[in-house]
């Protein structure tokens, strides 16, 4: 089938793409490049390098190709940025995701694979979060992306357009960004390879849930097959602090590096970790990569750079 993927040069979704790719679909990535890397794109799809917020551009590239599936990566996705400028944060997150789907109406396409987030949607709760808890994001990222989750709805019940919402926790692996505010192994990674001292925000024992980002690209070729509508957990359910994650990359690199922290970054959850039980059940999917593994293969990855 053919596919459409927005920010497909990017971390998560161009893992994506490879897996699309290798199961024999035809993939076309639009992707505007402020954190992609053109590069990261597979050689076999088509990439047209436009921005989801100029409505005029998204929605002639969608009427043109006419794709079956929406795959929608592209995102604002920095909490810190998102409580400094929010109405920033709403342009790239709500406002896009209507100028994709108002052209998705017109084109019969058969369904939407929407990236949100798992970590920053269910608030302050006891862990781990389940689909069945009331969203009450904390940040404007995650009311940002509740946003579009309900804009889809909105769109399946007025147009009867199916989607699958995957709500990610921390993803990591080869091809994270280490220049943003997220990624945190992948910015302890590249420092600790440049020979620098990695500052821990806060006191570190902020608990976040890791998944490979091998695991999150399976999760959205499950997604392609499946006929339930709505969302999905895609974690581990396994909570690991920021201080356990520094000492890992630390050891896994054979360093010797004292911890040093800095300020906490407003807008963070304390603790955040997804059950993935719901996955499971309608997808098939559960995470295969440990924690231990991914962050060796992150550090042979920076290694070999």
């Amino acid at each position: 089938m053919t596919i459409l993927v927005t920010g497909g040069a990017g971390f998560i979704a161009s893992h994506v793409v490879d897996a699309y790719i290798a199961a024999g679909h035809q993939v076309v990535v639009v992707d505007n490049l402020s954190s992609g890397i053109e590069s990261q794109v597979n050689a076999a799809a088509k990439f047209i390098q436009a921005d989801i917020t100029d409505r005029e551009m998204i929605q002639k590239i969608i009427r043109e190709v006419r794709p079956e599936v929406l795959n929608l990566h592209a995102a604002h996705i920095q909490v810190g940025n998102s409580v400094k400028n929010p109405q920033f944060d709403a342009e790239n997150n709500i406002i896009a995701t209507i100028n994709i789907m108002e052209a998705a109406k017109d084109v019969a396409v058969k369904k939407v694979i929407f990236a949100s987030t798992g970590g920053a949607m269910y608030g302050n709760k006891p862990v781990p979060f389940t689909e069945d808890m009331k969203e009450e994001p904390v940040s404007p990222y995650g009311v940002s992306k509740r946003s579009a989750e309900l804009y889809l709805n909105y769109y399946y019940e007025q147009y009867k357009i199916p989607y699958t919402v995957l709500r990610y926790s921390n993803v990591y692996g080869p091809r994270q960004n280490p220049h943003g505010e997220s990624g945190v192994i992948a910015i302890f990674s590249e420092m600790i390879a440049q020979g620098k001292k990695p500052i821990i925000n806060g006191d570190g024992t902020h608990t976040r849930d890791y998944v490979y980002v091998d695991d999150v690209a399976k999760a959205n070729l499950l997604a392609l097959t499946t006929k339930y509508v709505g969302a999905l957990n895609i974690g581990t359910t396994t909570e690991i602090s920021t201080n356990e994650v520094f000492r890992k990359v630390v050891s896994v690199f054979g360093a010797s590096i004292e911890e040093v922290h800095g300020p906490e970054r407003p807008g963070e959850q304390v603790q955040s970790s997804l059950s993935y039980k719901k996955a499971q059940q309608i997808l098939g999917w559960q995470p295969t990569v440990t924690f231990d593994e991914g962050v060796e293969r992150v550090v042979a990855w920076y290694k070999s750079r």
